[in-house]
């Protein structure tokens, strides 16, 4: 993403830069602050452009692919899929997605972030601190339950996250900005156990489903994933804590017809039957607004 200096901005913008100010000011125009010092999205200042256009008549702006980036998740998929709401999956990781979601490469960005210390809020804090998602709307999906996948019988007694460090335990690893990689990074700096004490396992698995087969085929010995991946594949699971995955979206893409399917296909009994079957999630918030901006 190509950032632009107040200057630049405001010649971009064919305005003053005292004008630029007031904007700022007023929490008006897509920025942020780094070391004291505006910086403005390109991009983003685009889109905010765009918002504000008078269009003729039929003339409607550019949307997005009908893809859902973001974090994997097995109810997710479920739901698309049964909702008939022809939306795509892309499953690369929560930063990754909601990257997608500001540069407008995605629809739908699916996220449970851990960058705050309250993890219950950490996705609506995360959207509103992003200058590029201005109008931006967070839905909650569902709470899922994570945890530590083991081996089936659990040969190394591995009781927790700390057990497994000093047991000298294999993980496997997300990639950066993965959600639970976020989560694993997170739970660490908590129990202040020392990072350079795990044994990592080798490579980067791409999904919780990659995780779990590295398991599964003895290439890993424990990883952080969800209780459903935990079940699909066998593994014993260690529970961790509970965390909320959300929907994040501009809020015209939450007008249309296959949000709204999707949405719709979420507040009926086939997602709480499906939820049940995979086990591991708590349906209470499913499609609450937990972010309006």
């Amino acid at each position: 993403m190509v950032y632009l200096t107040t200057e630049e901005a405001a010649g971009y913008l064919r305005l003053g830069e005292r004008k630029l100010y007031e904007l700022v000011a007023n929490g008006a125009v897509p920025c942020t602050k780094v070391s004291g010092k505006w910086l403005f999205p390109r991009a983003a200042l685009d889109r905010w452009l765009e918002s504000g256009l008078a269009r003729p008549e039929g003339m409607e702006p550019m949307s997005p692919p009908p893809i859902i980036g973001g974090s994997q998740d097995s109810l997710l998929e479920v739901a698309v899929r049964d909702s008939g709401c022809g939306l795509a999956l892309l499953a690369e990781g929560s930063r990754v997605g909601l990257d997608r979601l500001v540069r407008g490469e995605v629809s739908i960005a699916a996220i449970h972030l851990h960058t705050t210390p309250d993890d219950d809020e950490a996705n609506p804090v995360a959207i509103a601190a992003e200058p590029g998602l201005f109008d931006a709307v967070v839905i909650g999906f569902a709470r899922r339950e994570q945890g530590l996948l083991v081996v089936p019988g659990n040969p190394l007694g591995i009781s927790g996250l700390a057990s497994a460090v000093a047991k000298r335990a294999r993980f496997a690893r997300r990639q950066k900005g993965a959600g639970a990689q976020l989560l694993l990074n997170s739970l660490i700096e908590r129990e202040a156990l020392p990072e350079q004490a795990m044994v990592l396992a080798e490579g980067i698995c791409a999904t919780g489903q990659d995780l779990a087969l590295a398991i599964r085929t003895g290439r890993a010995d424990c990883g952080i994933a969800s209780r459903a991946i935990a079940t699909a594949f066998g593994l014993d699971f260690l529970p961790l804590v509970w965390e909320h995955v959300d929907l994040a979206m501009r809020r015209r893409t939450y007008f249309e017809p296959a949000t709204q399917r999707l949405l719709g296909w979420m507040r009926g009994a086939a997602m709480a039957a499906r939820a049940g079957e995979l086990g591991g999630y708590d349906l209470s918030r499913s499609g609450a607004v937990r972010l309006n901006r």
